[in-house]
């Protein structure tokens, strides 16, 4: 059950005046996880101007449309649409130039630069972190190593210098909320900053269960390499166990050849297919370690279970013996091992459990945390 929330831009002002809040995300070139909790604050906040660095309207939904989206000079360079993430070095520039007198209160997105923005002395900074930004910190090698000759060579530094600029910019927010205790523990480290944790919004009424389940597994995700396609696909041709992949992207052809012929993978299912796919599978396996990962809330919103890579977001969204069972390891051995306890364990399997964990990452719980955070 959904509950009715003032919108905050009419019932949180200072003196007589009506708040006007500002909303900075990374950029809006599709829509993802970080763009549903922009379009979660824009419900809560009717009357936001939203700020960005890249801006593709055609990519975004209708309701951030809506809204008055503000570009930095990054959206005029050459390429931005596509390659904005190459003008990172340019983007701590970029935020300190937007003109943000005035606003009341400055709500950052933060998972690329969003949060470096020089307020008004009296407005109220609040920060949502995705994550600190990866390519800087704990993915740093990760990127390195992948880059082009000039880029590896220019990367150190180049991101020495980011990384200060990063931990710097973020002792100018007031209040920092992490979307799962593992960003919670990465923004520790990075920034030197405690934060409360408040968990993205899921729309977990959009999925209902079916009593028409089937003996496939299911995996969903893009074929990249740190989601771990390979993984399922491994242990699946090893197992011999009905599999359904959705997914596309750079691994995507070599895992096709790979695959046995237990194993059936399609690059997009659309909404209605992918809803009767979570409530008719076995069970999802989620084999990425991810910052939080909203794939496991949707597939026990839809009542089936979860076996998850024990790390990262799952350990917050997953209740095991409740919702689903951990696996230890991403390799093979450990998710077939994961595989045997999750049939074993499926007979005390409850759809209703799951389904109540889901309810736990519902839109108000994102509303009342993000409300809570902000000064009376």
């Amino acid at each position: 059950m959904t509950v009715a929330v003032e919108p905050a831009s009419l019932r949180f002002a200072p003196g007589t005046g009506r708040r006007r809040v500002a909303i900075i995300h990374y950029w809006l070139v599709g829509m993802r996880g970080g763009e549903r909790v922009v379009e979660r604050l824009i419900r809560l906040f009717p009357d936001a101007d939203i700020f960005t660095h890249v801006y593709v309207p055609e990519n975004v939904s209708a309701l951030i449309r809506s809204r008055p989206v503000k570009t930095t000079f990054i959206n005029r360079l050459p390429g931005a649409a596509k390659h904005y993430q190459k003008y990172l070095p340019l983007m701590p520039l970029a935020l300190e130039e937007l003109d943000l007198r005035g606003y009341d209160l400055v709500i950052s997105s933060e998972s690329g630069p969003a949060k470096g923005v020089i307020t008004a002395p009296d407005a109220f900074h609040l920060c949502y972190c995705h994550s600190p930004m990866r390519y800087l910190w704990d993915h740093y090698h990760h990127y390195r190593q992948s880059a082009g000759s000039l880029t590896r060579t220019m990367m150190p530094w180049l991101f020495h210098r980011l990384r200060a600029w990063d931990s710097g910019s973020a002792q100018g927010i007031d209040t920092v909320l992490a979307n799962s205790n593992f960003i919670r523990k990465r923004v520790r480290k990075a920034w030197g900053r405690e934060a409360d944790v408040v968990f993205p919004p899921v729309e977990v009424d959009l999925f209902t269960p079916t009593t028409d389940v089937e003996s496939r597994y299911l995996w969903v995700g893009q074929m990249v390499p740190y989601k771990r396609p390979d993984l399922v696909i491994d242990a699946f041709n090893e197992l011999k166990k009905p599999l359904l992949m959705v997914g596309d992207g750079e691994m995507a052809r070599a895992l096709r050849k790979k695959a046995g012929p237990n194993i059936t993978i399609v690059p997009k299912l659309n909404f209605d297919e992918l809803r009767r796919a979570y409530a008719r599978a076995r069970a999802l396996i989620f084999t990425a370690e991810e910052d939080f990962g909203i794939v496991p809330v949707e597939a026990m919103a839809s009542g089936r279970p979860v076996l998850a890579y024990g790390r990262g977001g799952a350990l917050d969204t997953v209740a095991p013996g409740v919702s689903g069972v951990f696996f230890n390891e991403q390799t093979p051995e450990s998710l077939i091992a994961g595989v045997e306890a999750l049939e074993a364990w499926l007979p005390h399997f409850d759809p209703e459990a799951a389904m109540g964990q889901a309810r736990l990452f519902s839109p108000d719980k994102f509303d009342a945390g993000v409300l809570g955070a902000l000064p009376a």
